[in-house]
């Protein structure tokens, strides 16, 4: 296909970073006081311990406390409080050591997966357009890898030593002269384009640039402790930035990729439980006739996906007769199927 993309979600990651069940598990385990256990069990009755719709509830609270002016209730403090606790968590889980001397085996593993997928798909036909990559993920391992590895990549980021987003980034490519004497070029093949749609670890909002017009600051390393700055969301009703910059033009982005004749996206453990991403996907299908999806991964029948009859969606899944091998893991993906 001419234009091939990646969706990947938290199974690309796994076990180095937990799915969100075990963030769940992760959370419960943190010290609350009684108050913020009792508001906590009882949204993630009603939610069925989906942690997404769960801090969607507590945004939205917010949200209503500081619509009618509440600023200084206990019941707005309770929220505020069990919020700062799930993005604490949620941070931490997310920010392992990838510094070679510090590394666990997992990570090690996963960061293995992650360089050998870039060493294969950066190897295509220079005629052909680059590679997009999209993930729900907001760790570093894409990041990481292509810079072990050596790999150009745009994610939207400019500047010298402050980088600041700037969506018209994902125009530009890098290119090298041909012939010396001639203003001739061509693109590099070792590029690759990273969209990183939940946001990153290492972004944070800085106004201390006023020459440019997105405050958006991507930072070289990933800080020890969180301070509630980190743009990680893993849910789209934080404070409405979703609507905002970057995300508004990182899901344009993902849009426009999609409507792109001759396309295929490979969705690789992302479970459809996103129904921004998922409209976008639908939306393609629907009014791109070229689009392929290939589903790389074993989904919940209840999805509406697996349902559609549609000889462009491709499905696979499986496990070997020992249970040693899962055939729709990331590392298989990598190994085998690449």
């Amino acid at each position: 296909m001419k234009n091939v993309n990646f969706l990947f979600g938290s199974g690309t990651s796994s076990p180095a970073i937990p799915v969100m069940r075990e963030l769940l598990k992760a959370i419960r385990e943190y010290e609350m006081t009684d108050d913020e256990k009792e508001l906590f069990e009882r949204i993630a009755k009603v939610k069925n311990d989906n942690i997404e719709e769960i801090l969607g509830t507590l945004y939205s609270q917010k949200a209503f406390f500081d619509g009618i002016g509440d600023n200084e209730s206990s019941e707005r403090k309770l929220c505020e409080d069990l919020i700062r606790l799930f993005e604490e968590a949620i941070y931490k889980k997310l920010t392992p050591k990838l510094e070679s001397e510090e590394m666990d085996g997992r990570c090690k593993d996963v960061l293995e997966n992650y360089k050998s997928l870039y060493s294969k798909i950066t190897n295509r036909n220079k005629d052909l357009s680059r590679i997009n990559v999209f993930t729900t993920n907001n760790d570093i391992f894409n990041e990481t890898a292509l810079d072990s590895l050596n790999i150009h990549y745009i994610n939207g980021f400019s500047g010298g030593m402050k980088k600041y987003f700037n969506p018209a980034f994902f125009n530009y490519t890098y290119s090298k002269r041909m012939d010396t004497s001639l203003d001739k070029f061509e693109p590099v093949n070792n590029m690759v384009y990273l969209y990183k749609i939940h946001g990153s670890v290492n972004w944070i909002e800085d106004d201390g640039n006023a020459n440019t017009y997105f405050n958006i600051r991507e930072l070289p390393e990933v800080k020890e402790e969180y301070d509630g700055a980190a743009m990680i969301y893993p849910t789209p009703l934080k404070q409405n930035k979703s609507l905002g910059s970057p995300y508004v033009d990182l899901f344009r982005e993902f849009q426009h990729k999609l409507l792109e004749p001759n396309s295929v996206l490979f969705v690789i453990g992302y479970s459809f439980n996103d129904e921004h991403i998922n409209d976008i996907i639908y939306r393609s299908l629907v009014t791109n006739s070229s689009l392929i999806l290939v589903i790389i991964n074993k989904l919940d029948k209840s999805q509406p996906i697996c349902n559609i009859k549609d000889n462009r969606i491709f499905r696979f899944w499986g496990v070997s007769e020992d249970r040693s091998t899962y055939y729709h893991y990331f590392k298989y993906f990598v190994e085998e199927l690449i």
